[in-house]
Order: structure tokens, then sequence, then C-alpha cells
């Protein structure tokens, strides 16, 4: 250790910092048993690579399972809350759950459980580029919160990042301490305050029906796990976005789920907060990539490369 800490001009306590972080990622090795040698070695850098690489792997697919767990078992929550969607009234107050008709309702509950966050907000902003209503009815809450010291976390989609409006929105937050995350697409529309109320759509397909403010530990709980799951994926505004279709968290791979589960073109441009034309071009790399020369084709090679 003494004549290693030398060699590299650190301190003693470095390198036993450094040599423990080895041999956590398993690159260290013993010399073979009888050979005489004394010591630790450093596995090849061929060897390291593969397995960095392969727990890598392991740990995407592990966080994309659990997340698909979670979506799960929020759109159990929802089509329970969803029944109740049709109730005529603005307003009203049922088993624990405050039902809200309308989008102007909803904004005006949003703005008051800003007023009574004592700790954090986390919030699902879906639909892409961000409409100029949105916008400015968003601000001057954050603000507020912001003047309290109320932390806020928000996800948008990929897509706001080639909106210059949207994206000087996200970076203005950024500037003030709030934290910004991006990802390909995301379940629904969701607000969440202090982990104890979450405000989450009627119809996830239609936001401007209605929400429902639920308080309840264990449903609450669930959206939660939910938004955890998806921040933890989520690339925070100033890393560049996921691209590469190896990463599951990519536009090229969430389109790739879409279009095996069903969705037409406009429904997955929807999805991703695209335009049709992009979502086009974004079939058209896909294919390349694969070399499928038809949707068919791109479906099976998908399929065959572990993409789906």
């Amino acid at each position: 250790m003494s004549s290693l800490a030398a060699d590299l001009g650190w301190p003693e306590a470095r390198v036993r910092h450094c040599l423990d972080e080895l041999a956590d990622l398993s690159l260290l090795s013993a010399p073979p048993f009888g050979s005489g040698a004394r010591g630790l070695r450093v596995i090849s850098p061929q060897l390291a690579l593969d397995l960095l690489l392969s727990r890598q792997s392991a740990e995407v697919a592990r966080r994309q399972q659990e997340l698909a767990e979670k979506r799960v078992t929020a759109a159990a929550l929802i089509a329970e809350y969803q029944r109740e969607a049709e109730r005529p009234h603005e307003c009203c107050v049922a088993g624990g759950v405050e039902k809200l008709i309308g989008v102007q309702a909803v904004r005006q509950k949003i703005a008051e459980l800003a007023n009574q966050a004592e700790r954090e907000t986390a919030s699902f902003a879906p639909g892409g580029a961000q409409p100029p209503d949105n916008r400015a009815e968003s601000r001057p809450i954050a603000q507020r919160l912001i003047d309290r010291g109320i932390r806020s976390r928000t996800v948008y989609q990929d897509s706001i990042r080639n909106d210059p409006n949207s994206l000087e929105l996200a970076e203005w937050h950024v500037s003030c301490g709030n934290h910004i995350r991006t990802v390909a697409a995301l379940p629904m529309r969701m607000h969440i305050v202090d982990s104890a109320v979450a405000l989450v759509p009627l119809d996830p397909a239609d936001s401007s029906r209605g929400a429902a403010v639920i308080r309840e530990p264990g449903a609450v709980a669930a959206f939660t796990a939910l938004y955890e799951a998806v921040w933890a994926t989520a690339a925070p505004i100033g890393e560049p976005p996921r691209r590469n279709l190896e990463d599951p968290g990519s536009q090229h791979r969430e389109l790739l789920r879409l279009l095996a589960q069903g969705c037409t073109d406009e429904a997955a441009a929807r999805r991703l907060g695209v335009s049709l034309r992009t979502e086009r071009r974004l079939i058209s790399e896909l294919m390349t990539h694969l070399e499928a020369r038809s949707r068919f084709q791109l479906g099976q090679k998908a399929m065959e490369c572990g993409y789906l």
C-alpha cells in the first residue's frame, strides 16, 4: 500500500478507497493459488469492460421491469377513479377521493396544493412542447414555491428540447434551483405534493376531462413509486437525452414499444410528444438501422434483437 501510494503520489487513504471501489466492482483478482505471487491484480481491460457493461445492462433491465410494473399498478388505480369521471358536478368528494371536472378546476387545485406544500412537489408534464397557457399558469406557481424554499421536480418529454419556449421554461426552473429531467414518453400527467397527495387524470388519454385528488396513503405510495421509477431513468436538462437504440429509455425504443402495443402513427406521435412527420422519420431510422424492408419485418427484427 505504501509503495503504491508513493508511486502514484497519493495519500494512502485515497489509494485504499480506490482499491475498495475496484474490489466492489470485482475488477481486482487474486493470484492463482500456489503460484507464490502475492497481492491483488487488476483484471484485463476487456474483461473489466464486459463485466461493467453486463452489470449496467442488468440494472437497466431491472429498472425497466420495475417501471413496467409500476405503470400497471397506476393504470389499475386510475381505472377505479375513471368510473367516477362522468359525475356532473365540477367538484365532489367520495370515498376520500376528490373529483375535479374540467381544466380550470384542476389548475385551481394545483395552485391550492402548491400553497399547502411543505417539502416538495413532483410532476409529470407530458405532451411534448408546452402550450403558452400551461407555461403562463405554471411560472407564478413555481415562483411562489421557490420563494418559500419548496423543492420542485418535473419530468417533461425529450421533445421539449426541440421547442425553444419550453426549453427556456425548463432552464429557468433549473436556474432557480429546481430539478428538471426528460424521458421519451410519460405514462400520464401527474402532480404529487409532499408524497401525501396525488393529483392524477380521470382519463389518462384526455387530461382535460378532469382529475382525481387522492389522499389514500396506499394509492399515493403507488403513484410516488411510479414517479421515482421514471425519475431514475430520466435525463437531466443539460445532459443529452438518450438516443441510442440500445437504451430502453430512448425515443426509438419507446416508439418500438408503442408500435408493438398496436398504436397508430398518430397515437404514437402523441405519446412521444412529437409531430407525425418526426414519428415517421424515427420509424425510417429504425428500419434503416435494423435493415427492415417492411413494418412487419421491423417488428420481427426488433424481437430477434431483444428490443421488445
